[in-house]
């Protein structure tokens, strides 16, 4: 799979996801894709949420790396 095939599947599994993270008032932008590393920002109530990390890590990161095989890991940035 290209780089602009996995981060269109990225952006697609990200826009799925991201009704759950709206739902409690915080929300998730795609930052960027770079040797499978997904960056991510957190946006709204998820920014200082003691569980953002958890819906990071065992939401977002696990559903992806479902997807994308080539993804390693999930992180977000500022």
């Amino acid at each position: 799979m290209t780089n602009e095939q996995i981060i269109d599947k990225i952006q697609e599994g990200l826009e799925e996801m991201r009704p759950n993270v709206q739902m409690d008032g915080g929300d998730i932008q795609f930052v960027s894709y770079k040797d499978g590393i997904v960056s991510v920002k957190l946006l709204g109530a998820c920014v200082g949420c003691p569980l953002s990390m958890y819906t990071l890590k065992m939401g977002i990161e696990e559903n992806l790396k479902e997807r994308i095989p080539e993804i390693v890991e999930v992180i977000a940035v500022d």
